[in-house]
């Protein structure tokens, strides 16, 4: 073979190597470049599908935000009006509390507790120095702000208004503040709820009893279950824990053991409401055949599980309607009159269950479901405050001022009445405290 050809094949093979090189290198550029243009395509149209989704969520938000609100939480706010009032009247109604009571537990602990901690946010640590002056709430803002949910069925926009906070700041105070008082209540003796185990005390319930019905001697107050509505969870299991199914819902079940000047002697919180009543009930049958002298006995409704041998004669209820009467005349009517005594007082347990979710709004709406501890803590919570303001401000003060603010109008006495039978959204346009203040919610 002649050299020549052979090095032109050559050339020619290196030449043919170096296009086929060059090629693919073109290739994978325009790959890369179309891959680019593509991504840059599919990043403008997310982004564009990011701002119209803020668009549309905007016209229909139901918060606020700081310039739809007062320029300072600390100025000129509705809260802050009603503070300065000092009106026991307007405090009852918005907070459950007169001013006496109010001012009793900032000095308590509860003020001392909020100015020694740092709200917990994500950029602070939870063992630094607090800075108050930051703060949007001080330490009756912040304990009126907790009273205002507690009492109340408003939303939480209804709380920003009156408090001029966005969102997230009623968040994290509610939560704070919660906690706080709970604090302060366990180291009050007026919240405390105590069993009366004494013959002393018991003799002194009885007593009181029996000026209004001369036949229950021995009792000594009167028990009930209350059942509060919780959301539905996603959870298969507590799902079927929560879900009663003779009242075909989803409950927390509570048994509340009431003495007759209106205080809570006994309080079962936060039992799945799948539970039966005997189960829930087993520590207030504890209290009645350890912790009670003998003679003494509550009043209960006919459905309360108390056909035991060893719980019955703690427990007394109403004849039921298929009961047989004594055919003796005179044993008959002292056997009705008897009845008609235990039925007038057992009506106290009902007035005592209307009172707390009358008392607390919060009670009628769904509790947290997926928050186990949250609902334990406002059930206390609120359980303790009651025995404070039974205490404190007086049960025929709140009777005599509490109430008929609840059954003004024909409206509100229907609410008093039916709130069971009514939505959650109809409870919570008609909130009295949203009306003290005038909010009105147009998104309802």
């Amino acid at each position: 073979m002649d050299p020549e050809d052979s090095d032109e094949e050559l050339l020619q093979l290196m030449f043919d190597q170096y296009m086929e090189e060059s090629e693919d290198e073109w290739i994978e550029e325009q790959a890369r470049i179309d891959g680019l243009v593509v991504g840059g395509f599919l990043a403008v149209i997310a982004e564009l599908g990011r701002t119209a989704g803020i668009r549309r969520r905007a016209l229909r938000r139901l918060y606020l935000l700081r310039a739809d609100l007062l320029p300072n939480p600390r100025q000129g706010t509705p809260w802050l009006q009603l503070y300065h009032t000092r009106n026991n009247r307007a405090f009852i109604t918005t907070m459950g509390l007169d001013v006496n009571t109010f001012e009793y537990l900032l000095s308590s602990g509860f003020a001392a507790c909020w100015s020694s901690r740092v709200v917990p946010r994500r950029d602070t640590q939870d063992h630094g120095n607090p800075r108050l002056g930051r703060c949007s709430l001080d330490a009756p803002g912040a304990l009126g702000l907790v009273l205002h949910w507690l009492t109340s069925t408003m939303r939480e926009v209804s709380l920003q208004q009156i408090f001029a906070l966005i969102p997230v700041s009623v968040n994290r105070y509610l939560h704070m503040s919660l906690d706080i008082l709970l604090e302060t209540l366990h180291h009050i003796p007026e919240a405390k709820i105590i069993w009366p185990s004494s013959h002393q005390k018991c003799h002194e319930y009885s007593r009181i009893v029996t000026r209004r019905h001369l036949h229950l001697h021995g009792a000594i107050g009167t028990a009930d279950g209350l059942n509060l509505a919780v959301q539905v969870s996603v959870d298969e299991d507590i799902q079927n824990a929560t879900y009663n199914g003779w009242l075909h819902s989803h409950f927390v079940s509570n048994i509340i053991a009431w003495a007759p000047l209106g205080e809570i002697i006994h309080f079962t919180i936060n039992a799945p409401g799948s539970w039966h009543d005997a189960r829930i009930a087993r520590s207030l049958y504890e209290d009645l055949q350890e912790n009670t002298p003998p003679g003494y006995y509550l009043v209960c409704d006919t459905a309360f599980p108390h056909t035991a041998a060893s719980i019955g004669n703690r427990i007394k209820t109403p004849l039921k309607s298929n009961s047989r009467l004594p055919t003796n005349h005179a044993e008959r009517q002292q056997l009705l009159r008897l009845n008609r005594e235990l039925v007038s007082f057992r009506q106290a347990a009902e007035w005592g269950m209307r009172s707390l979710q009358g008392s607390f709004g919060r009670l009628r709406l769904p509790l947290p479901i997926s928050n186990a501890a949250l609902r334990l803590k406002l059930l206390e919570v609120v359980g303790r405050l009651h025995q404070v303001r039974v205490c404190l401000v007086g049960i025929n003060q709140l009777r005599n001022v509490y109430e008929p603010i609840w059954r003004e109008g024909e409206e509100l006495d229907n609410i008093w009445y039916n709130w069971h039978d009514m939505l959650f959204k109809d409870i919570q346009r008609s909130d009295r405290v949203a009306r003290f203040y005038h909010i009105e919610d147009n998104n309802m």
